[in-house]
C-alpha cells in the first residue's frame, strides 16, 4: 500500500474552484545547504562569546569574507539574499573595533555610524545589538523619535549610533561641531539596505554621504564604508555611485535556505466594468485578501505585500471580515502595517508579528527591509514589486526556519504584470536589475552644495568629490547669491539652515495632515507631492481599513479634512499633461525612426477622478476637479515617426492618435522592466504632430525635477523595453484594449482615443530597424546606467 503524498504549499493554495486556472507558472527554488567558516582570528573574544550565546556557533563564509575585508580597512559591498546574515558580517568588525577602543581614556577610541532607510529598521538593529549585550558597546538610535534630553547623551557617550540619511542631513552634518569627538573616532559607516537608495532619493543620499566624507576629513578620520544590500546587478558600481569609493564585492551567499515555491498568479478577466465597457481583471487586492484569508484560516503565518497604503488597508480589512465569518474573533489576528502610523503603533505590530499573536499582516514595502519578522511560511505579493531584486527580497521573508516556503505574485490589471506572469523567463533565471541614480543631477546636487558650504567652505579640492558639473553649479549658486566666491573657496551667505533646501524624500515640503473634520484629530499624513492625487476633494482615504471621505484640501495650510463614510468606493485621480522640448542630449537613428534623450518641461493638472467599486473594480463615474497646474523640468526619452512611414505600416492619419496613445500607455507600463521604477514614477505624452518635432511623437518622462535616471535607462535599453511592450500588448487576450495592456489608470483623456491593433503596427514599425541596446552592446538590458553628468540645458541657472 502506497503512503499518501504530503501536500505541498502549492497544493494548499490551489484548494477551491477556479484556482488552478489562475496559476501561470510555478518556480521551485531548491533547498540549499550552508557553508560555515571559522571565526576570524582577529575577532574579539567577548563579541564571539555574545554571538554564541545568541545561537550563532559559526559564521557563514560570505560573512567572514566581508568582515575580513572591512577589518583590513577596505570598503565593502555585500550583496546577498534575504536572511543571509548580513548584519553579522558588519557587526563583527564594528563591535570588535568598538571593544578595542573602549579602553581609551574617553571610552570612545572607535565609533561606528549605522544608516538605514527607515527608523523602524534602525530600531530593529538596535534591539539586536542590545540583545548581544557586549561589554563596552554603547549603542543608541538618534532620529526624530529620540527625546531631546537623550540626544546630548548619544552625542557624548554612544559609540555605535544608528540613524537614517534624513537625520544625518538635517542634524548631524549641520551640527558637526557638537559631534566632533564621535566623528574624530569614526571607524565604520554601515549603509544598510543600500539597494533602497535609487532614483532621486538615492541621488540625495549619494550627496549626503559625500558631505559626510568631507566632514570626517575635517576631523582627520577616514571611516571604512560597508554597504549591505539585496542582490543587485553591480554592487561595486552602486557603492561607487553612493559613496564615490571603490569597494570590495562579496556576493557568494553561503547561508542555508529551505525550498521555496514561487507562484505566478493571474486573476481572471471579467467582461465589462471598465471604461468604455472594457474587460477588467478581478482586482489584485481582492484576490490577495482572499488568499491571505485562506492561509491564515489554515494557520499559516503570512505576510502580504501591497504597493499602496490604501491597498494595504483594503487587504487587511477584507481578510479580517472574511475570517470573522469563518470563526468569530479570528480576524483580530490580521492587521495592516504602513507608513503614516504613529511609531508606537508600528512597534506594537512588529512585536505582535514576531510573537505569533498576529498570523497575517498586510504591509507596504517597509517590511521588505531587514526587520526581523522570522517565522513566516508564506508571502503574498499584490502586484509586481517593481524589480526582480525586490521580488526575491520580499519572497525571502518566508521560510526563515528552514521549512518549505510559499511566495505568490498576484498580477494586477497592469501591462507589466500581465507580461511577467505570462513570460516567466523574464522573472526567473535573469540577473537582477541595476540600481539607477544620478549623483550629478543638478537639481539634487545644487542644494547639497549649499548645505556643504554651510558646514565647511567648499574648496577646489572638493570638486572631484562631488563630481562633474560641480564647478558650473557653484558658479550659478554664487551668481544667484546663495554662495560667495572667495580666494579660499565658496561660502554660504544666508543665516537660514542650508540643509532645508534639499528634501531627501523628494516630497517638496512638509507632509499634508489628514484631519477628522468633526474633532480635529490627526489620522495620518501624505507627502505634498501626492496630495493632488490622494486627498483631493472627493477622494476616499483609508485609515486602518476604514474609509474616510475627503471634504476639502487646503494646500496652503497642508490639511485635508475628512469624515467617515460607509460607501464601498475607491477613487483614482486623472490628469492631463502637456510637454515642451528644451534640449536634446543624445539621439539615435532606427532607420527613419529617431530616438531622443533630452530635457523637457512638463505641465500637468489633475482634472478629475474616477469612482470605482472596491470589490469589483467597476467604474461608477467620473467627477471633475479644479486644481492648479504644476510645472516640471525633467528628463525624457521620445521617438519620432514620419507620417508617411506610419501610413505604409497600416496606420493612417485618422488612426495615429489612437495608435500612439495606446503605445505610450503600454510603454509607460513596461518601463519598470528595464528601469528600477514604478509606473507612477514616470509619465508620458503622445501626439500626432508635436510642435517641437513636427512629427508624430511619443514621450516618456521622469516624474522628478531634473530626472531620476529612469527615462535615460529606457533610452539605453530601448530595444529590450519596446520589444517587451509589443509582446505585452499582443499577448493580452482582450480585443480592443484593457487595463492589462493599453488603458492607463491615470489618463486624463479618459483613455480615448486608443487603438490596440494599430498600436501593434506602430510598435512593429519602430522596432523594424532597432539596433542593439547601448548598455551592453546586446539586447539583454543588463548593467548599470546612470546620468551622463551633463546638466540639462539651463539647469544650473534654474537651480
Amino acid at each position: 500500500m502506497t503512503a499518501p503524498q504530503q501536500r505541498t504549499p502549492v497544493d494548499r493554495l490551489l484548494t477551491g474552484p477556479g484556482r488552478a486556472e489562475r496559476v501561470r507558472h510555478v518556480h521551485t527554488v531548491p533547498e540549499r545547504a550552508g557553508r560555515p567558516a571559522a571565526w576570524p582570528h582577529w575577532a574579539d573574544a567577548r563579541v564571539v562569546e555574545a554571538l554564541g550565546a545568541a545561537g550563532i556557533t559559526a559564521p557563514w563564509q560570505h560573512q567572514v569574507a566581508a568582515a575580513d575585508a572591512a577589518h583590513a580597512g577596505r570598503h565593502v559591498a555585500l550583496a546577498t539574499g534575504t536572511a543571509s546574515g548580513k548584519s553579522l558580517a558588519y557587526l563583527l568588525p564594528v563591535l570588535t573595533a568598538v571593544r578595542a577602543g573602549a579602553a581609551a581614556p574617553n571610552g570612545r577610541g572607535a565609533t561606528a555610524l549605522y544608516l538605514a532607510p527607515t527608523k523602524a529598521l534602525a530600531a530593529d538593529q538596535l534591539a539586536g545589538v542590545a540583545r548581544l549585550d557586549v561589554p563596552g558597546v554603547r549603542a543608541a538610535t538618534y532620529d526624530g523619535d529620540t527625546p531631546r534630553e537623550e540626544r546630548r547623551w548619544v552625542r557624548e557617550h554612544a559609540n555605535v549610533v544608528l540613524t537614517n540619511p534624513d537625520l544625518l542631513h538635517h542634524s548631524l552634518l549641520p551640527g558637526h561641531e557638537h559631534w566632533s569627538p564621535f566623528l574624530r573616532a569614526l571607524s565604520f559607516v554601515v549603509v544598510d539596505e543600500s539597494h533602497h537608495y535609487r532614483g532621486v532619493f538615492g541621488s540625495h543620499v549619494a550627496a549626503v554621504l559625500r558631505r559626510l566624507r568631507r566632514v570626517c576629513a575635517r576631523y582627520r578620520s577616514e571611516p571604512v564604508f560597508v554597504l549591505a544590500s539585496a542582490t543587485t546587478a553591480d554592487p561595486a558600481g552602486t557603492a561607487r555611485l553612493l559613496t564615490g569609493l571603490d569597494a570590495e564585492v562579496v556576493t557568494d551567499d553561503a547561508s542555508p535556505r529551505g525550498a521555496m515555491h514561487v507562484v505566478l498568479w493571474e486573476p481572471p478577466l471579467t467582461p465589462g466594468g471598465g471604461e468604455h465597457g472594457a474587460p477588467t481583471r478581478r482586482p489584485a487586492v481582492v484576490e490577495t485578501a482572499e488568499l491571505l484569508t485562506d492561509l491564515v484560516a489554515a494557520g499559516v503565518p503570512t505576510l502580504a505585500f501591497v504597493p499602496s497604503r490604501r491597498g494595504t488597508e483594503t487587504v487587511a480589512a477584507t481578510a479580517r471580515r472574511r475570517l470573522d465569518e469563518v470563526e468569530p474573533g479570528l480576524g483580530e489576528r490580521v492587521a495592516a502595517y504602513r507608513g503614516g502610523y504613529l511609531p508606537e503603533e508600528r512597534r506594537a505590530l512588529e512585536a505582535a508579528l514576531r510573537s505569533g499573536a498576529l498570523l497575517g499582516l498586510a504591509a507596504t514595502n517597509a517590511l521588505e527591509l531587514g526587520i526581523d519578522v522570522s517565522g513566516l511560511d508564506a508571502v503574498l505579493m499584490c502586484g509586481w514589486p517593481g524589480r526582480r531584486s525586490s521580488l526575491w527580497q520580499q519572497a525571502g521573508r518566508a521560510g526563515r526556519r528552514g521549512r518549505q516556503a510559499l511566495a505568490v505574485l498576484v498580477a494586477r490589471d497592469d501591462p507589466l504584470d500581465t507580461y511577467l506572469v505570462n513570460h516567466p523567463e523574464a522573472v526567473f533565471g535573469q540577473p537582477v536589475e541595476a540600481t539607477v541614480l544620478d549623483p550629478s543631477n543638478p537639481y539634487v546636487l545644487a542644494p547639497h552644495l549649499c548645505a556643504a558650504a554651510a558646514e565647511l567652505p567648499v574648496t577646489a579640492d572638493d570638486l572631484a568629490l562631488f563630481g562633474e558639473g560641480t564647478a558650473e553649479l557653484l558658479g550659478a549658486l554664487a551668481t544667484r547669491g546663495f554662495l560667495r566666491r572667495r580666494p579660499t573657496g565658496w561660502y554660504w551667505t544666508r543665516p537660514d539652515r542650508a540643509s532645508d533646501l534639499a528634501d531627501l524624500r523628494g516630497t517638496g515640503g512638509d507632509p499634508v495632515r489628514i484631519v477628522e473634520a468633526a474633532t480635529g484629530r490627526v489620522l495620518g499624513t501624505v507627502d505634498p507631492g501626492s496630495a493632488h492625487h490622494a486627498v483631493h476633494t472627493g477622494a476616499v482615504y483609508l485609515h486602518q481599513g476604514e474609509p474616510w471621505s475627503v471634504r476639502g484640501l487646503d494646500l496652503g495650510e497642508g490639511v485635508a479634512a475628512v469624515e467617515r463614510t460607509t460607501d464601498e468606493v475607491s477613487t483614482q485621480a486623472r490628469e492631463v499633461v502637456d510637454i515642451r522640448v528644451l534640449g536634446v542630449r543624445e539621439e539615435r537613428d532606427w532607420g527613419l525612426v529617431r530616438l531622443h534623450l533630452g530635457t523637457v518641461e512638463v505641465t500637468s493638472q489633475v482634472v478629475s477622478f474616477l469612482r470605482k467599486h472596491v470589490t469589483s473594480g467597476t467604474v461608477l463615474g467620473e467627477e471633475p476637479l479644479d486644481l492648479p497646474p504644476r510645472s516640471l523640468r525633467t528628463t525624457a526619452v521620445w521617438w519620432t515617426m514620419p507620417a508617411e512611414l506610419l501610413l505604409a505600416a497600416g496606420v493612417d492619419a485618422e488612426s495615429v492618435p489612437g495608435a500612439a496613445h495606446a503605445a505610450e500607455h503600454a510603454a509607460i507600463g513596461l518601463l519598470p522592466l528595464v528601469a528600477a521604477c514604478d509606473r507612477w514614477d514616470v509619465g508620458g505624452v503622445s501626439t500626432a504632430l508635436h510642435p517641437d518635432t513636427g512629427l508624430p511623437t511619443i514621450f516618456v518622462h521622469d516624474g522628478h525635477p531634473g530626472g531620476a535616471g529612469f527615462a535615460e535607462r529606457g533610452y539605453r535599453c530601448a530595444r529590450t523595453w519596446l520589444e517587451a511592450t509589443r509582446r505585452a500588448v499582443s499577448d493580452c487576450e482582450c480585443t480592443h484594449g484593457c487595463p492589462s495592456c493599453v488603458q492607463s489608470p491615470k489618463c486624463g483623456n479618459g483613455n480615448e482615443p486608443l487603438d490596440k491593433a494599430r498600436a501593434l503596427h506602430l510598435l512593429d514599425l519602430v522596432l523594424q530597424h532597432a539596433t542593439a541596446d547601448e548598455t551592453t552592446g546586446d539586447d539583454d538590458g543588463a548593467g548599470v546606467v546612470v546620468g551622463t553628468g551633463v546638466p540639462p540645458a539651463g539647469a544650473a541657472a534654474a537651480v
